[in-house]
């Protein structure tokens, strides 16, 4: 997601800096972006940081260190949390960077939803929690990537991050179990979702991933994986919130059987493979 999210900023900001792991995107130099070596270079010439990585422990990886973040912070900074984290260490880990850097380093959690295609259509929901001034500013930084809507203080994103998922994975398997459910009554599962689709059955979701439930295409757009610890989240904010769910512990058990599988590498749509498989 973040190649076509950088080429969004870049193309409405006219200016972006960007780092990672490998240097895999000539393309995005070619248009004007700026390589830095290391998150701490990155650091140094950038007012906001996005980062675009699968949770807390990544992006701590990438905070310390000589060459880390925090040491080229000497000035103040906005750190964008996109990953789909716990809100309370994004809360805690917030507490400890302002303490650290003198207030200079502060956050917003902004988690995203859309997946692969709403990145690069320019789409995607922009779910922030933080403090006012900082997510009107987030805002401003993140509009060429979608709706940003701040929801509250630090963490709300997250929460309402948590609620996105128990949506969306509780969707993919009801659509997994209908497909095989039809398949084997001999009905076409691609008839049967073109015109379900038109009905109440029909969603962002559907229309995202139909051909490849349909073809048994499990290439990965967004892992699978990835749900395990987004459920354990919404897991932890229905303890927080004294509400017992009905469908969250049935949904962890499905993905946590998925990944013991050894299909959690694959597409979400692999959730149709577990169902044949069980």
């Amino acid at each position: 997601m973040g190649l076509p999210m950088a080429e969004h900023l870049l193309e409405a900001h006219g200016a972006l800096a960007i780092t990672g792991r490998t240097r895999r995107h000539p393309s995005l130099e070619s248009a004007g972006a700026t390589w830095c070596e290391t998150p701490r270079a990155l650091a140094e010439r950038s007012d906001a940081v996005l980062a675009m990585v699968p949770d807390l422990p990544e992006l701590e990886g990438l905070l310390e260190g000589d060459d880390g973040l925090l040491a080229g912070v000497a000035h103040p900074l906005l750190l964008l949390i996109g990953s789909t984290s716990s809100a309370t260490r994004v809360r805690a880990l917030a507490a400890d960077l302002a303490e650290r850097t003198d207030g200079r380093v502060r956050v917003v959690d902004c988690p995203v939803s859309g997946g692969e295609d709403g990145a690069r259509a320019g789409t995607l929901s922009i779910m922030m929690g933080g403090d006012e001034a900082d997510a009107a500013l987030a805002a401003r930084v993140l509009g060429p990537c979608g709706t940003p809507v701040r929801l509250g203080p630090l963490g709300a994103g997250e929460v309402a991050k948590s609620c996105n998922q128990l949506v969306v994975s509780a969707t993919m398997l009801a659509l997994a179990e209908a497909t095989v459910l039809a398949e084997r009554s001999g009905i076409d599962p691609g008839q049967l979702w073109e015109l379900l689709g038109g009905g109440y059955a029909g969603s962002n979701l559907l229309r995202s991933r139909r051909d490849k439930l349909v073809a048994r295409d499990y290439s990965p757009s967004g892992v699978a994986k990835y749900m395990v610890k987004d459920l354990a989240f919404a897991d932890d904010v229905a303890a927080e919130t004294r509400t017992h769910p009905v469908l969250l512990p049935a949904l962890r058990a499905a993905f946590d059987e998925l990944v013991e599988r050894g299909l959690g590498d694959d597409d979400l749509v692999v959730t149709r493979r577990l169902v044949e498989e069980r």
